[in-house]
């Protein structure tokens, strides 16, 4: 075998590939859309949070400077970093 022809063979190997990992690309993708498509959409939250001590739902808190998340049985309540970072602030520097 010459030298073209072992690059020729060499070029049709690496397409074959190549091809081969587009279609594993192509077919994962497709399956990622159809899960995205299949979730819940709009305000619906794909999981409940739970409350670790009673298994309830959380509910929003409705004191709406604090926001976060409340167990209805008065368990605890569950706050995004955000909030946290506030509340800190708020201590931080006491408004007088």
């Amino acid at each position: 075998m010459s030298n073209g022809e072992k690059d020729k063979l060499g070029d049709k190997l690496h397409d074959v590939e190549a091809a081969r990992e587009n279609e594993w690309a192509r077919k994962r993708d497709q399956e990622l859309l159809e899960k995205m498509r299949s979730a819940p959409h709009g305000s619906e939250p794909a999981a409940a949070a739970i409350c670790p001590e009673c298994k309830q739902a959380l509910v929003p808190n409705p004191d709406q400077r604090v926001g976060g998340m409340i167990c209805p049985q008065r368990h605890g309540a569950w706050f995004g970093w955000d909030t946290v970072a506030r509340i800190m602030a708020d201590f931080a520097h006491p408004k007088k």
